[in-house]
């Protein structure tokens, strides 16, 4: 089946996102650091809020457990922004020369939705989208629940055998693989091009 969809993964893949950029002159202490987003805002609960829970909500709910760490946990989401350190070049390159070509770019993201606004009003590479972007804080449902695939498809009259899925979670790329997309599992030394040569997808 020829591959006429290419989906991104946004955190880890075009965007360069991680909370030890902000704690880390925070805390200015690592050890205290890693326990607090080990152990007090936790990507579990993160997520929830990339699943729709409203922030002031995850901020409130989280001070009921741990009062002691209120000061903390209100940073979190007051300084979400400094966290958010910058693109991923590469791959965000990629996604440009692919904009050049036939394939239709699409967008599957775990994001809150009162976050991701701010993401796509500071860099002009999600405009490259054309709209085409699943939010999972605006759809109530998150990866790697497979009922956020079927929005996609059925929202873009798309079929999962036609398109290829790109991810830095590892459950995610398992989950696109048992509905029938091509994968392209992101680590660290990933050459997005070179993957994306390996399906057929040339980008000059």
């Amino acid at each position: 089946m020829k591959i006429k969809n290419i989906i991104f993964d946004f955190g880890g893949v075009l965007m360069d996102w991680n909370p030890r950029y902000f704690f880390k002159d925070y805390f200015n202490d690592d050890e205290k650091m890693e326990y607090f987003l080990k152990n007090i805002a936790q990507d579990e609960w993160n997520i929830e809020q990339d699943r729709g829970r409203s922030l002031s909500e995850g901020t409130e709910i989280q001070i009921k457990k741990f009062p002691e760490w209120e000061k903390e946990i209100r940073a979190y989401y007051d300084n979400w922004t400094v966290m958010l350190k910058s693109d991923i070049p590469q791959n965000v390159d990629i996604l440009r020369k692919l904009k050049n070509t036939d394939y239709h770019l699409f967008g599957l993201t775990n994001w809150s939705a009162e976050t991701f606004p701010y993401a796509l009003e500071n860099y002009d590479f999600f405009q490259l989208f054309d709209g085409k972007i699943v939010v999972s804080g605006t759809e109530k449902l998150i990866k790697p629940d497979p009922k956020i695939w079927q929005v996609l498809l059925e929202r873009y009259n798309i079929q999962a055998n036609e398109s290829v899925f790109i991810d830095d979670n590892l459950k995610n790329i398992e989950m696109a693989q048992s509905l029938g997309f091509k994968t392209i599992h992101i680590l660290p030394d990933t050459d997005l091009k070179q993957e994306l040569a390996h399906l057929g997808i040339e980008i000059q």
